[in-house]
Order: C-alpha cells, then structure tokens, then sequence
C-alpha cells in the first residue's frame, strides 16, 4: 500500500494540502489589506470593545448586589470615558509640554551644533556636508513636528467620541449577550469557552501592562529627578502611556527626555539617561513584562512581539497598542474554538495547549491518528 494513500473510510480531500496553505496565505492577505483599508474604523471599534470588555466587571458587580443592569451599565460607561478622556489629556499635556520646553533650550542648541560642526570639520568633513548633515537637529523643525503632531491629536476627537458612542452601546447591550452566551454554553461550549477565554485573557493582559506602566513611570520619574531633567513626572506619565505598546514602547517614552537632557548636560546627561532607560525599560518591559504577559494570556514571547508589527502595519498606532488582545481575539475565532485545532495553541505559547499535546502523545491510539 503507498505511504501516501489515505486511511480506509477517512474523508478525501478536495485539494492537495499545498494548493490549500497556498489558497489559505492568498486570503489571509486578502483580509489583512481590507483591514488595512478600513482601519480608520475597525481600529476604534476593536478599542471600544476592549474597553466594554475591561470594564465589565464593574456592570457584573453592580447588578449581583441587586442594583437594575442599567445602573451597571451607566456605571461601566463612565469608567470607561472617564479613563479615556485622562488618558488623551496625558498625552496631549506631554506633547504641549515638550513643545513649549524645547524652544528655551535654543541657545544651547545652537552652542551644541557648532560644537559638533566643529568636531566634523576636524575629522576632514566640508562646512557645507557638516549643515547638511545636521539640519534634521533644528529645533525649530523639532517645534513643528510637534505642533502638527498636537494638532493631529487635538483633531482626533472625532475619533474618540466614536469609541464612546461605541461603548455606549455594547454597555448597553452586554446584559442581552451575556444572557445569550449563557444559554449557547451548552449547545456550544467550545465558541464560549474561546470567548470566555478572550476576555479573560485581555483583562489579564490589560492588568499586567498597568502595573509594569505604574512600576516603570516611578523608576524613570526618580531616575530623571536624581539626575535634575526638566518635567520628570511629565516623561513618567509618558512611560506608563507607552508601556502599553509592547516591547518597543520605551523607545517612543524615551526620546523626549533624551533630546532635553542633551540640551540641558551636554551628551554625558543624554548617554547617561539613554544608558539608565535602557537598562530599567529595556529589562523590565522588553524582558521580563513580555515573558509574565506571555504566560498570563497564553502567548510566547517571539509572538507578542510578532503580533505588534503585524497589526501596527495593518491597522497603525492602535493595532500596536491593541496588538496583544487583537492576537487573542484571532486565538479564539481560529484556534480555541476548533478542539480539532487546539494543538496549535500549544506552538503559540498556551501552557494549557501543550498540557493537551501531552496527553495526546501518552494516548495509546494516538499513533494510528493522521500526523496532519
């Protein structure tokens, strides 16, 4: 009998497993394209439903005291806005902030550029290359990018008030659903406990990034206190912010502070502030935080980090702050909702999936299965 010829009374396949991977890849590029063209949409709507998600909790509390379900709902909506609104507050303070204390710095700015020009032309550089290489430190370019990038956040209140109104409404509706979920828990266990799964999983994930936030906002607010750089509880809000960009969020916290402790010290404060980020930020977000956020929510290291290019590439900033609950949401629909497919959740980091391959592999028949 050939190797390759399939088990008496097993289902033939329609297509050769090559031209399936093949027609698989073409539409999950298909359907990434169409999110990349709708994002402007899907982006606020994903964050609206991570909100209600998170904010469940307070409307389940609520109404098992015995208060009406819209008194819960009331409730959780005004977590949520409340949360947003000082959320987009801290940023646009941070980013006015740093706009206005660049300026000041300008004489030192240009002692530093000379300074530097000087340097180049010593090692055989032309004053003309020299400008032309230095032309991207202008502070006033700087002051710029700055006010437009304010002005694109100021601008974004539509967009905001599009996720409240979408908060609004799921609040509302989160009653009728839950209901309905319930009943479905026995007709289909397997798509609730994916959902379930879900949720619970971004509630963790959504907890463990807050902490870090909080932990690493007081360590960089100190660290830049002791070494005397202007607005140092503004660059720690600024690292809480970010810290919900996964592996990489450091990076954008600590520009900002670099660039004015450059012009505050000279090079010696910026590397020494550089140096003390890297090692604080780079240890506790892009080491240990990924590894506990890993192990909270099923998801190995490599893909959380995975996961914040994919979805930054396809939806922009809001899949790189929602990369990790937008990974989970694609874990439930394709993977923790097939039983035939959860061992895949055991290659994508799920401690409860390699518990299942491992019981697979003690089965007595489970070496006459197909290895597909």
């Amino acid at each position: 009998m050939s190797p390759n010829a399939a088990a008496p009374g097993a289902p033939v396949p329609l297509l050769p497993r090559g031209v399936l991977i093949i027609v698989g890849l073409a539409a999950t590029m298909v359907v990434a394209i169409g999110l990349n063209r709708l994002s402007s949409v899907i982006g606020p709507t994903f964050l609206a439903l991570v909100l209600t998600i998170t904010a469940a909790p307070i409307r389940t509390y609520l109404v098992g005291r015995g208060l009406p379900s819209w008194v819960g709902a009331l409730a959780a909506i005004a977590a949520v806005a409340t949360g947003v609104v000082v959320f987009v507050a801290l940023l646009v303070i941070s980013v006015a902030r740093f706009a206005g204390l660049v300026p000041q710095y300008a004489d030192q700015a240009a002692e530093l550029t000379g300074s530097v020009k000087e340097w180049l032309a010593s090692l055989g550089v032309a004053p003309e290359q020299a400008s032309a290489m230095l032309s991207s430190l202008d502070l006033g370019g700087v002051t710029g990018f700055l006010g437009d990038l304010l002005s694109g956040l100021l601008g974004s209140v539509t967009s905001l008030v599009f996720v409240l109104a979408i908060v609004l409404f799921t609040c509302i509706d989160a009653n009728t659903f839950t209901t309905h979920l319930g009943r479905l828990r026995h007709e289909r266990p397997g798509f609730v406990a994916a959902m379930d799964g879900f949720t619970h999983g971004t509630r963790r994930y959504l907890l463990v990034a807050t902490v870090f936030g909080l932990v690493v906002a007081v360590i960089d607010t100190l660290m830049l206190w002791g070494l005397g750089v202007p607005a140092p509880v503004l660059w720690g809000l600024l690292a809480f912010i970010t810290n919900y960009i996964p592996n990489i969020g450091f990076i954008i916290g600590l520009v900002p502070p670099a660039i004015l402790a450059l012009l505050e010290g000279g090079p010696s404060l910026a590397l020494t502030v550089i140096v003390l980020y890297s090692v604080v930020n780079l240890v506790i977000q892009s080491i240990i935080q990924p590894k506990l956020v890993g192990d909270a929510v099923g998801l190995s290291a490599t893909l959380t980090f995975l996961s914040l290019i994919v979805w930054a590439g396809i939806l922009g900033p809001i899949g790189a702050v929602m990369a990790i609950p937008l990974t989970l949401l694609v874990k439930a629909v394709l993977v923790d909702v097939d039983p035939g497919a959860r061992w895949i959740g055991g290659l994508l980091g799920d401690p409860r999936d390699h518990s299942l391959l491992d019981a697979r592999a003690e089965s007595p028949g489970s070496a006459g299965g197909d290895p597909r």
